[in-house]
C-alpha cells in the first residue's frame, strides 16, 4: 500500500542509502531546488550515503560540472552513475566500428577512446544515440526516413538515454528514447543500459556498497524519482522501494483541482503503467 509521507525524514529509520534521480528531482536542467538538494544534504549528513543515478548520456565525471553550475552542492550526494557510465559497457566491444552517431557533440565522452568512426545509416555497423541533436527545434519525426534507413539495414540501436522527454525549465524536450521508441516501431532492435534496466543498477548499488563498506540490503535502499516509465519501473524491476516525486516530469497530472497532490491521480500516473511504488510525494523535501 502505498503511502505519501510528508517529507525525506519520515522515512529516515526505513532506509539506509538513497538512490536519487537527477533532471526533475533536484534540477530543471536551468536550476537546481533548493528544498531538495537540502533534503539529500541532511540525509548524507544523518542517515547514510546518497548515490545520483541519472539518464544522462555521458559519463558521470563529465556531468558534475554541469551539477555544480546549476547549484547542486556537493554535500547532496557522494556518490554518481550515469546511464553514460552504463552505455559505455555496451561500446567496449565495437570498439573501432562505423557508427552512425546521434547526438550534441558536449556528448563526445560517452564514445571517446573506441576509436570509431562516424558513418551514415548507408554504411554504419551500428547506431549510438545520446539525444537528438538540435533539442530545442527537432522532434523525433525529423528522423523518421533515417532510422527506417538504420532499421531496413538490421543495424542495433545502443540508446544512451532511455528518457523520452525531460524538463528544461518550463519547456519538455525530447531525448534519445523518443527516438528508440520509433526506432522499435520501424523495426529496429534497440540496446539501453539506463533506467529502468538493470546495468544502472548494479553499478549504483556496487557504489552504495563501496560508500557503506559492507553489503547492502536491497529492502534498505531508497529509489527516489520522478519518471513513471524509468524510475519507477526501474524500482520496481530490480524489486527495490520507490518513493516517487510526482509533480516532476509528470507536473500537473499528479495535482488535484485545488492544486495540491492527489492521491488517487498519482495512483492513476502509476496504473496507467500497471505499476506502483512504495511511497509518493510532490516535491522532494525533508
Amino acid at each position: 500500500m502505498m503511502d505519501f509521507p510528508a517529507g525525506l525524514s519520515a522515512l529516515s529509520e526505513r532506509y539506509d542509502v538513497v538512490l536519487c534521480d537527477v533532471w526533475g528531482v533536484i534540477h530543471n536542467g536551468v536550476r537546481s531546488f533548493p528544498e531538495a538538494c537540502d533534503a539529500l544534504t541532511r540525509w548524507a549528513e544523518t542517515q547514510g550515503p546518497v548515490v545520483l543515478i541519472s539518464n544522462s548520456p555521458r559519463p558521470s565525471k563529465d556531468v558534475v560540472a554541469q551539477l555544480d553550475g546549476l547549484g547542486v552542492p556537493r554535500s547532496a550526494w557522494r556518490g554518481f552513475v550515469t546511464s553514460g557510465d552504463a552505455t559505455r559497457a555496451l561500446l567496449a566491444p565495437r570498439a573501432g566500428a562505423k557508427v552512425w552517431k546521434i547526438g550534441p557533440e558536449r556528448d563526445a565522452p560517452l564514445w571517446a577512446g573506441f576509436d570509431l568512426t562516424l558513418a551514415s545509416p548507408d554504411d554504419a555497423d551500428f547506431v549510438l544515440c545520446s539525444g537528438l541533436y538540435d533539442d530545442e527545434n527537432e522532434v523525433p519525426e525529423d528522423y523518421r526516413d533515417r532510422l527506417k534507413v538504420a532499421a531496413d539495414r538490421g543495424l542495433l540501436f545502443i540508446c544512451a538515454n532511455p528518457d523520452r522527454v525531460v524538463q528544461r525549465g518550463e519547456r519538455l524536450i525530447f531525448c534519445a528514447g523518443a527516438l528508440a521508441d520509433l526506432y522499435e516501431t520501424l523495426g529496429g532492435a534497440v540496446a539501453m543500459a539506463g533506467k529502468p534496466y538493470a546495468p544502472i543498477y548494479d553499478l549504483a548499488l556496487a557504489e552504495a556498497e563501496r560508500l557503506l563498506g559492507r553489503p547492502v540490503e536491497r529492502q534498505r535502499v531508497l529509489c527516489v524519482g520522478d519518471g513513471v516509465i524509468t524510475d519507477v519501473k526501474g524500482a520496481h524491476d530490480q524489486k527495490l522501494p520507490c518513493l516517487f516525486i510526482a509533480k516532476g516530469i509528470h507536473g500537473e497530472k499528479a495535482l488535484g483541482p485545488d492544486g495540491k497532490l492527489d492521491p488517487n491521480a498519482v495512483l492513476a500516473l502509476l496504473e496507467a503503467e500497471h505499476l506502483g511504488a512504495t511511497h509518493a510525494i510532490g516535491d522532494l523535501v525533508w
